[in-house]
């Protein structure tokens, strides 16, 4: 099948790549001509793990290209993919749609025949009625079918998620749009994809109610944590003990600084405007919202707390920037809200991330940027664990303990055990467990 993926931000790079891997040819369409020209040049403007080959490989079998102009390549597609940004609008907090309806009506102009039109982006609930008006009233004579297709990818793991994944959420009523969906998805799977087809409403509302109901889940582990640290109780412990039922499981009951990234702030919010628009208020996601607010500043009076109350004058090494590993994604990383807090306490912050550091040179305040943890902790008062890349689980602390001023620890992820650090000498502050 010919396919066009309008947008190559994350989810359009990624889903298009894993497309043109299934055989079919993509064509990513971008305005960035900075970004178009980079794809050109075989340099990949995201990090995820394995995207830099495939989409080399695909390149190299002529199943994948790029362009800054639609017209063309829609015109010969079967599927229009719209994979553009939904950020936070300012002042209300609903998701800007501006760049999903401009490339509706660009694609509405360019197509050929009977096409596909999904939204892979997310967006809230009746989207798809509007884009079916658009191209209603304003293309009355094209013949386009209007589907949702969200799309449930983990940075990090996007790619094992796109070609492995629990469900392909794809909202239609038109049989017509079914079948070509269906084809699709079908290399996925030597017998049968896991295809849920619904109405597109409901396609629309699944995935903001999946993100909620996951940071839901991170907030609760997260105040549960609180009340661990003040009766003497282990999250960990905890969160293995909850995790065991099989009605509740053992995913993101995992404590830490609050949750970031690109998709649960703004579509926790997302949600809980739509509800208001539609009076019917969801409360809970709401107080998920202000909570995780006010965990990520919670953390930063954590750090100061473990350094006796004050970090005036201190130098505080920070390990770990993105919002998790494997990602160089920054958007609402808890690291930028705990630093700050650093900064305005008067301390000298010193960072260090694998793949971050670039994207939080536009987001951090007066920093200094290390080559490696032991650079970054040399001198230094306090350590503060705030991502928990891979390279941060096996740190030499014997050596860390003759170069650092005071053997403090703030391990805001629970990557080690608490024997593991005070056994040389280190005070340990972790999250939902008792102060050593």
């Amino acid at each position: 099948m010919r396919i066009v993926m309008i947008g190559s931000g994350y989810v359009g790079l990624v889903s298009g790549a894993c497309l043109a891997d299934f055989g079919h040819h993509i064509t990513c369409v971008d305005k960035s001509e900075a970004k178009i020209d980079a794809l050109e040049r075989g340099e990949v403007p995201i990090f995820e793990p394995g995207l830099d080959a495939i989409i080399e490989h695909n390149r190299s079998a002529g199943r994948l290209d790029f362009s800054k102009d639609l017209a063309a390549p829609v015109g010969d597609a079967d599927v229009v993919f719209i994979a553009v940004g939904t950020p936070s609008r300012r002042g209300d907090g609903h998701a800007d749609l501006s760049y999903v309806y401009a490339a509706a009506r660009e694609i509405a102009a360019a197509v050929s025949g009977f096409t596909v039109v999904v939204t892979k982006s997310t967006v809230p609930v009746g989207t798809g009625d509007e884009i079916e008006r658009i191209f209603r009233e304003e293309f009355p004579g094209k013949d386009i079918a209007v589907v949702s297709n969200p799309e449930f990818l983990r940075e990090g793991a996007a790619i094992t998620d796109f070609k492995r994944p629990d469900r392909i959420v794809i909202g239609t009523e038109d049989p017509r749009a079914t079948e070509v969906m269906r084809e699709v998805y079908r290399p996925l799977y030597l017998n049968e994809a896991p295809l849920y087809f619904c109405e597109r409403r409901t396609s629309e509302l699944i995935k903001y109610a999946a993100n909620a109901f996951l940071a839901m889940k991170i907030t609760f582990i997260n105040e549960i944590a609180d009340l661990c640290e003040q009766i003497g109780a282990d999250v960990q412990k905890v969160a293995k003990g909850i995790g065991m039922d099989k009605r509740i499981g053992d995913k993101f009951l995992h404590a830490g600084p609050g949750y970031g990234g690109s998709c649960f702030p703004k579509d926790t919010l997302a949600l809980v405007k739509t509800a208001q628009d539609y009076d019917s208020p969801m409360r809970l996601i709401e107080t998920t919202v202000a909570i995780n607010d006010n965990r990520k500043r919670a953390m930063g009076r954590k750090v100061i707390a473990a350094c006796d109350g004050s970090v005036r004058g201190k130098k505080i090494a920070v390990l770990g920037l993105t919002f998790k590993p494997n990602t160089d994604d920054m958007r609402d990383a808890p690291s930028i809200t705990i630093i700050q807090a650093l900064l305005d306490g008067g301390a000298t912050v010193h960072v260090y991330d694998p793949e971050g550091m670039q994207a939080a040179k536009e987001m951090l305040g007066p920093v200094t940027y290390g080559n490696d943890p032991y650079e970054i902790a040399e001198s230094a008062d306090a350590i503060v664990l705030v991502t928990e890349w891979d390279e941060f689980r096996a740190l030499d602390f014997k050596r860390l303990k003759t170069t650092m001023k005071n053997p403090v620890v703030v391990d805001l992820r629970n990557i080690y055990p608490v024997a593991e650090i005070t056994r040389h000498g280190f005070s340990h502050f972790a999250v939902g467990k008792k102060t050593e």
